[in-house]
């Protein structure tokens, strides 16, 4: 369900090269990246360290999955 609703119910996906390309960075997200309520918000790779960004520092977006999903960190 996740799958399609976050990515594949929002794409056009025009061949077989492109749909390997998008599921390959979905999964990346999914497994590093994107937050988990029964993991209490950590992604499946992550080893359970939260580092909170302090208030006044540069927080970096990086976009995947061809713009779709946004993912946040702090700026070196």
């Amino acid at each position: 369900h996740t799958l399609r609703h976050e990515l594949l119910d929002r794409t056009l996906i025009f061949n077989e090269r492109q749909l390997r390309s998008l599921l390959g960075e979905f999964i990346e997200h999914y497994n590093a990246h994107r937050p988990h309520s029964s993991l209490n918000q950590h992604a499946p790779d992550d080893e359970g360290v939260v580092v909170p960004i302090a208030t006044g520092h540069t927080i970096e977006r990086h976009s995947t999955c061809a713009g779709l999903i946004n993912e946040y960190s702090a700026a070196a």
